[in-house]
């Protein structure tokens, strides 16, 4: 029999205000390629296959309310109040992490480029050894002064790493770790301290803190050198159901007075579920008959509004965004138009974005085929996402 993966959480430590940095915000909802900093961080850990849960360290009144792309995502996501030290915030997240916990991955926020690779590698070899970092190798020269500028040595080099993170550890020795006193700049100087032996993984060069302006310029080009697909990615979407007596009328998540609804496993919602065919679709991510099968009870007569927003967390854990949703409804009767701005409000709701984002129209058939008379209703949808 195959072994059971093991469970492991991951800490983005996001608790500091970025002084070094400046501005007015924290450098953490700094947008880099489009995409604020932190939610960057958060996506590559969603969306690595090793990871259970994520716990997410935040300033008091960030943690008070949240940044929407935390909420509603694939896997479950904790916020936390942060503290004063980063050593606090890291506990703080610590003591909300799952008792089913074997591993933690702590990871700085502010390395938004992270990789899944790096996170598997960092995560197996604590998994081996109880504790690892990724770090770099030092490449120049390493000298030591006596603090006034003066050499005083000069150090092998090829013994020298600079440390990054992700830090992974197994539950005890970060539990060992976290309980001592004194100075330590990470989560792998305590566990050193309380006696642990801590692995180097090769990091990766491009897993930059960023600290300064200067290094959000870096990121920048970095991030525009790893798109690996098209920044704009369009979906098409289609669905039909007969209209059949004894059902309620529900378009776009809106309840329409009329005597017949639309025949279907789940609430029949034919404008939810051609966006949301259309939003997988561009998102590379199959379609609504893969994730919500009418097969499975569980989607019976299901709100189809529902199944609108998991289908976006599964679009934004694939790294996009909404950018406008396009939909042509095709009804003889009822008339749509007094329904069609309450649809676009309950849309833009369900794909967190803003109702001038969603366009909705009603058309008739002309009579032609069981639209035009009256005996089904068809819902065309075409949806833009862009990376984020």
């Amino acid at each position: 029999m195959t072994p059971d993966p093991i469970f492991v959480s991951a800490i983005i430590a996001a608790g500091g205000r970025g002084l070094r940095f400046g501005g007015a915000s924290p450098k953490q909802l700094l947008t880099l390629g489009g995409r604020p900093i932190l939610a960057r961080s958060v996506d590559a850990f969603v969306g690595c296959d090793v990871i259970s849960e994520i716990v997410v360290a935040l300033p008091a009144d960030l943690a008070a309310a949240p940044p929407a792309y935390l909420l509603e995502r694939s896997k479950p996501v904790t916020v936390v109040s942060g503290g004063d030290e980063r050593r606090a915030s890291v506990a703080n997240a610590f003591a909300r992490v799952s008792d089913r916990a074997e591993i933690v991955v702590i990871h700085d926020a502010a390395r938004p480029l992270v990789t899944g690779d790096l996170i598997r590698r960092t995560i197996a070899a604590a998994s081996e050894a109880g504790a690892a970092i990724a770090a770099i190798r030092a490449h120049d020269t390493v000298k030591q002064t006596d603090g006034s500028g003066a050499i005083t040595a000069t150090l092998p080099r090829e013994r020298i790493y600079l440390a990054q993170t992700p830090q992974a550890f197994r539950v005890p020795v970060l539990r060992d770790a976290l309980r001592l006193g004194g100075e330590a700049t990470d989560e792998a100087m305590l566990a050193e301290q309380a006696g642990h032996v801590v692995r180097v993984v090769d990091g990766d060069p491009r897993n930059l803190k960023i600290t300064t302006p200067d290094d959000l310029t870096m990121a920048e080009h970095f991030a525009a050198g790893s798109t690996q697909t098209p920044a704009l990615r369009i979906g098409n979407g289609y669905d039909l159901h007969r209209l059949v007596p004894g059902r309620p009328l529900i378009l776009g998540g809106a309840r329409i007075p009329f005597e017949k609804g639309l025949q279907a496993h789940s609430d029949g919602d034919a404008i939810c579920h051609a966006i949301t065919d259309a939003v997988l679709g561009a998102a590379g991510a199959g379609d609504i008959g893969r994730h919500f099968p009418d097969s499975d009870p569980a989607w019976k007569d299901a709100d189809s509004i529902e199944l609108l927003r998991r289908a976006l967390a599964i679009v934004r854990d694939a790294g996009f965004a909404i950018v406008n949703v396009d939909v042509v409804v095709i009804a003889q009767k009822p008339k749509l138009a007094p329904h069609l701005e309450a649809i676009r409000g309950n849309v833009a709701a369900a794909l967190g974005c803003d109702p001038a984002q969603v366009s909705v129209k009603g058309k008739t058939n002309e009579g032609v085929d069981s639209m035009g008379v009256g005996e089904s209703i068809a819902v065309h949808a075409v949806a833009l996402l862009s990376r984020r």
